[in-house]
């Protein structure tokens, strides 16, 4: 069973490459408002923060590094947060595209997906009524064909090149076939424990949102790696509270921010990421859990310190 702590490690995904600018006005696409929203975040309590980067112009995902070197730096000089960089990127974009901006930065931690999957949020768009940049309508429309390729030979290549730089991994596993695949690369010596897996439920095209899910893939990963890992969970949309709230009392870590979920309670859109952090701060400490600080997580993740990244 994976080690139990009273110090909850919270992440932030503060923008992803899901929601559009037309959803929310809230939704962070400029670099300089990711970065603000990423401290602020830090600053309400996250720990981690998940990175995905944007078209400054448009608010369309990209994984050119020159976006995010204007806004990764801001952040790493001002707070203490661990920078997660992303890989998964969007499901149109390459693994070389995917992985461009983690090669250059070498930070202390990246996203990982352990498996293939469709990956679909059509339904966002049916509400739409007219859209703040061209590219939305087509973007979201599209994804219903979308098949998110993560192959075993993908995720052995991304271990292989990241293994120089002492990056370590937020594996994100969207259905119980996704944690044994890790368990293969594992049994394989690619990767290495403690393990970070990061439970994501409630997508189009993983395991659905029940309590009994977070159940089910919190079992299957004590089975699989018993005190080798550290279990996080995320939950898209309405479900990022309730879920999150059940992995924490499970003895979990969660994951909040508008990359999983634009709201912040039943039909309000969500002000700032960190406003879903404050929130999910006070349900836990009013739980009697504590928060964990950025030098907590590093220590429980093994990761390999701030000073040792490229920014």
């Amino acid at each position: 069973m994976a080690k139990r702590s009273s110090k909850v490690i919270i992440t932030c995904a503060v923008t992803g490459a899901i929601h559009t600018p037309t959803q929310s006005g809230a939704l962070p696409y400029k670099p300089e408002d990711i970065a603000r929203q990423a401290i602020d975040a830090a600053n309400a309590g996250a720990a981690i923060l998940h990175l995905h980067a944007r078209d400054p112009q448009t608010g369309a995902p990209t994984g050119n590094p020159e976006v995010f070197a204007q806004f990764l730096p801001l952040i790493h000089e001002a707070t203490d947060a661990v920078i997660n960089l992303t890989t998964g990127g969007s499901p149109e974009m390459t693994v070389e595209q995917r992985l461009a901006a983690a090669l250059r930065f070498k930070p202390e931690m990246c996203s990982l997906n352990v498996g293939s999957m469709n990956f679909a949020f059509h339904p966002m768009g049916a509400k739409v009524e007219q859209w703040q940049f061209p590219w939305e309508k087509q973007y979201v429309a599209n994804s219903e064909g979308f098949i998110f390729r993560n192959t075993f030979a993908d995720v052995a290549r991304i271990y292989s090149l990241m293994s120089d730089y002492g990056t370590r991994y937020e594996h994100e596993c969207y259905d119980i076939g996704h944690l044994y695949n890790l368990a293969y690369f594992l049994d394989r010596g690619l990767v290495k424990p403690p393990l970070f897996i990061q439970s994501v439920i409630g997508i189009l095209g993983g395991i659905g949102a029940d309590p009994d899910n977070v159940l089910f893939m919190r079992r299957t990963a004590d089975r699989l790696f018993g005190d080798d890992y550290v279990w996080s969970v995320l939950a898209a949309g309405r479900h990022q509270m309730p879920l999150t709230t059940q992995a924490a009392m499970l003895g979990g870590n969660v994951r909040v921010g508008l990359e999983d979920s634009l709201f912040i309670g039943r039909g309000k859109l969500a002000s700032s990421n960190a406003e879903q952090v404050a929130k999910i701060r006070h349900i836990l400490e009013e739980l009697g859990l504590e928060i964990a600080t950025p030098a907590e997580a590093r220590e429980r993740l093994a990761l390999k310190g701030k000073d040792l990244v490229n920014l």
